[in-house]
């Protein structure tokens, strides 16, 4: 799960983008979002700084940057994964 801030989550793996809100085409994708009722404002009334999309064409608003949310992701990702014998993948400390 990664939090995109207060108290908000989303499974991380059904995230396909974060990207950041000032653009013009993030703007018609959230725009288009609502319209269709797929938009979650999860800024709890804080500037929107970045928008996370989801498989289910769902986006979530945050406050927080697509930068902060992307290390947020890679820090949630690396920590959620399972380390066994049969594991192709292994976190660095413990190598």
């Amino acid at each position: 799960m990664l939090n995109i801030g207060y108290n908000h989550q989303v499974v991380i793996d059904q995230i396909i983008a974060i990207v950041a809100s000032d653009s013009a085409p993030i703007k018609r994708l959230i725009h288009r979002a609502k319209d269709a009722g797929k938009l979650f404002d999860c800024t709890k009334g804080k500037r929107t700084r970045s928008a996370v999309v989801t498989m289910d064409e769902d986006v979530y608003l945050s406050a927080f940057t697509a930068d902060s949310l992307a290390n947020r992701m890679e820090s949630a990702y690396h920590l959620s994964k399972v380390v066994n014998d049969q594991s192709n993948w292994i976190h660095p400390f413990y190598r």
